[in-house]
């Protein structure tokens, strides 16, 4: 694992950088999740071998650093993010962004497209999120009440109800960083992230989970120039439930653009 001191901050970003000769691909995590937990099995398969592979955990999630004084919004991710590819000199990659991941993404793509060969997201936030999301529950609540109470007993339930491997990610996030991201997604975009992903230059593909259909976006996204792509018998945690599928999906994605 490598490290990343964040420019004018003492805090540093700790990620993966596995070799290969091929176009790199930066991969951006969802809220409570971890680059470093769900994406190694994913750019192991055979599909991404030949690929440059980063996967970063964000500022105040898996291994990274987790201060307090630090926004945590999605347009704060992608403002350290863009020193951060400037610095490894990534002068084209993919860039691979899932949930509010994606959110991240999308405002790293619009701060430095002219890099981006593809930008790949999976069930991406677009807009602000529904009150069924996560990040709504989260954002809901009282800044007081999430960091007194609310975190922990999130994270239990996850553990309880079944979803262990979740719950155990969520359990390394700081909850200052998950009250600030989740904040972030309920209300949405600074500029609204569907606004901006319609408006990128670069090529783009959005991937659906088979079961999260149906789904509205699966034919607005086409008419705005999105590919789209649904990976059979997954849901949103596509990358735990079919690792290769992703990847072959990834692969594909990058293959459909000169």
């Amino acid at each position: 694992m490598k490290e990343f001191i964040l420019p004018g901050r003492i805090d540093r970003i700790r990620y993966h950088d596995l070799p290969g000769d091929g176009t790199p691909i930066v991969f951006i995590h969802g809220l409570g999740c971890a680059s470093s937990m769900d994406y190694p099995n994913v750019a192991a398969q055979a599909p991404l071998a030949r690929h440059r592979r980063i996967l970063v955990d964000l500022l105040g999630a898996g291994f990274s650093d987790k201060p307090d004084g630090f926004g945590y919004a999605a347009e704060d991710h992608a403002e350290y993010l863009l020193n951060f590819v400037e610095t490894l000199e990534l002068d084209t990659f993919v860039l691979f962004g899932h949930s509010m991941g994606g959110a991240v993404a999308i405002s790293l793509a619009r701060l430095c497209h002219n890099r981006i060969k593809h930008l790949i997201l999976t069930e991406s936030n677009l807009d602000p999120s529904p009150e069924n999301a996560v990040s709504n529950q989260i954002g809901s609540q009282s800044r007081e009440e999430f960091l007194s109470s609310g975190f922990e007993s999130m994270v239990q339930r996850a553990i309880h109800s079944g979803n262990t491997l979740w719950g155990a990610s969520l359990s390394l996030w700081s909850p200052v960083a998950a009250y600030g991201f989740s904040c972030s997604g309920k209300n949405g975009g600074r500029i609204p992230w569907r606004e901006t992903l319609y408006a990128l230059p670069c090529p783009k593909t959005f991937v659906f989970g088979g079961q999260t259909l149906p789904d509205p976006d699966e034919t607005e996204l086409r008419r705005h120039g999105v590919r789209v792509e649904i990976i059979p018998n997954v849901g949103h945690s596509m990358a735990w439930e079919n690792p290769l599928g992703l990847a072959e999906t990834v692969e594909r994605a990058i293959l459909s653009a000169p």
